[in-house]
């Protein structure tokens, strides 16, 4: 069902909430009951069918009479149970606040003490996982849909920052003298790079790809997150002394065990992501037409591969684009079909919607933008032509059984299901596993079975001087996950380095 209202609608309530507002707070201060019968701001976004054949932002972020308001219906409860929800404890009550005065420049410097990614982390975090799902006013009306717009919030001051012109670089005490590696210029990365260099040592990101920023560039589309965004954000870094360097595959063009011993670095940190794809193993996979979403969106979000004038990356047509899998990069990929300009997406998912992993947001975004949903249904095989072209899918029908060790339920094959459909393209989505590059280049660095770097609590790895986090240590997760185990590592880094001095 589409969630789609007007942008002018949406304003025009503001704007008379706003008033209301005013006056309220004009004879006295708002009630806790005063701030539970404001209604929820609900995020304007553009018109489905066209926006679903263009790369321009979706969500079209708050106005600022939204902004106020919104901020408003927060209780500032004193135990603060929305903080707890927050992998990096940006403290959520005051931030809000400082919105709810008009205060936006404060309320970002605040959301900065632990997050300096705000205006990346209001898009793209799962906060009705995290922060909101802790909010009292969602648990007073028992549902989650309805707690203070948390990460909305969060972008619309981290925006108003930006266009505002009123980003400063935080200032940094004397040097150390000591040098850092950071490989990897994901949020992982980014967030030590700050942390440490914030600290007063020299910081170097070392980066494969031809531009920072990694999983927020060549993962996250245009139409979610504009990689203006993510410029900006490295660009501060910069202005505070970091230094880049990209097309520096460490593992490659160095080892990381060079870096230490023969360049000098007195530490490591490594936030290389999960970046190795996983497929379903079937027959067909390797018929020309089947991607992995990996590489799919890597084409198009990094290389620009739709920008067929100016790009060198093909771009593979097709008409009828089905992809496997039910999280957001799912979505994702679906959604960027589409604007590839493919006439119908459908995605195939092995259990029903209840079950999807991917946000309702991106799911509803995907349904108002024409994608179509296959529930309880996978493919088993992979169809081709006499030229060896993905023509259709067969697919398998299932039920769901009793729930695994996820909490989903288990899905159950039912026999004697199998049944085709066309399709000229396949794109799996179905999660990503570590690159074993870094194990496999640097002796002394221990990894699990699945590949994932193995750590201490603080991120310390097997190998001297080495941290790591982010997704090459949980696996798949999310920005603010990895930030979080950045700021871990950053704070043990620093901590070593002043005993080193």
């Amino acid at each position: 069902m589409s969630s789609y209202i007007e942008a002018s609608i949406l304003h025009a309530e503001a704007e008379k909430e706003y008033k209301v507002l005013k006056e309220k707070l004009a004879n006295a201060p708002l009630t806790p009951k005063d701030r539970t019968a404001i209604p929820l701001q609900e995020m304007p976004c553009g018109e489905p069918k066209k926006r679903a054949r263009e790369m321009s932002e979706v969500a079209l972020g708050y106005t600022k009479e939204q902004a106020i308001v919104e901020a408003n219906r927060c209780l500032q409860c004193k135990n603060a149970p929305c903080v707890t929800g927050c992998p990096v404890a940006v403290p959520i009550p005051q931030f809000l606040a400082e919105a709810g005065k008009g205060e936006f420049k404060k309320a970002v410097d605040i959301i900065k003490k632990t997050n300096l990614l705000p205006a990346i982390c209001g898009r793209v975090c799962p906060q009705e996982k995290q922060c909101q799902s802790f909010c009292t006013v969602g648990k007073m009306y028992k549902d989650a849909e309805k707690a203070v717009a948390i990460g909305r919030l969060e972008r619309f001051v981290a925006d108003y920052e930006r266009e505002n012109g009123l980003q400063n670089a935080p200032e940094i005490p004397g040097e150390t003298g000591k040098k850092v590696a950071v490989i990897g210029s994901g949020p992982a990365g980014l967030t030590v790079a700050a942390d440490v260099r914030r600290a007063g040592h020299a910081v170097t990101v070392f980066e494969a790809f031809h531009k920072e920023g990694g999983v927020m560039v060549y993962g996250i589309p245009e139409f979610r997150l504009p990689k203006s965004i993510v410029a900006a954000e490295v660009n501060m870094l910069k202005k505070m002394g970091v230094e880049f360097r990209t097309n520096f595959l460490v593992g490659r063009t160095g080892t990381l065990p060079q870096l230490l011993e023969e360049k000098g670095y007195d530490a490591a940190f490594i936030g290389t992501g999960a970046g190795l794809p996983k497929f379903m193993n079937i027959e067909g996979e390797n018929l020309i037409g089947v991607f992995s979403a990996n590489e799919y969106l890597t084409r198009a979000n990094l290389m620009k591969a739709y920008d067929t004038a100016h790009a060198d990356t093909p771009l593979y047509e097709a008409k009828h684009v089905c992809v496997a899998g039910g999280g957001n990069v799912a979505m994702d990929a679906a959604r960027m079909a589409l604007r590839l300009g493919a006439e119908s997406v459908t995605i195939v998912y092995r259990r029903t919607r209840n079950e999807m992993p991917a946000r309702r947001e991106e799911i509803a975004h995907a349904e108002e933008e024409g994608v179509i949903f296959r529930f309880l249904e996978n493919p088993v095989k992979v169809l081709g032509d006499e030229e060896g072209r993905v023509c259709g899918l067969r697919l398998l029908s299932y039920e769901l059984g009793e729930p695994d060790t996820s909490g989903r339920r288990r899905p159950v094959a039912v026999e004697g299901s199998e049944h085709d459909i066309p399709c000229d393209a396949l794109i799996v989505a179905l999660g990503n596993g570590s690159n074993p590059l870094m194990e496999k280049t640097t002796p002394g660095l221990e990894a699990d079975e699945k590949g994932h770097i193995k750590t201490d609590e603080e991120g310390r790895t097997s190998y001297p001087a080495v941290w790591a986090g982010g997704d090459i240590v949980l696996g798949a997760a999310t920005v603010i996950l990895a930030m979080g185990e950045g700021r871990k590592a950053a704070a043990s880094i620093n901590r070593y380095l002043a005993a080193k001095t």
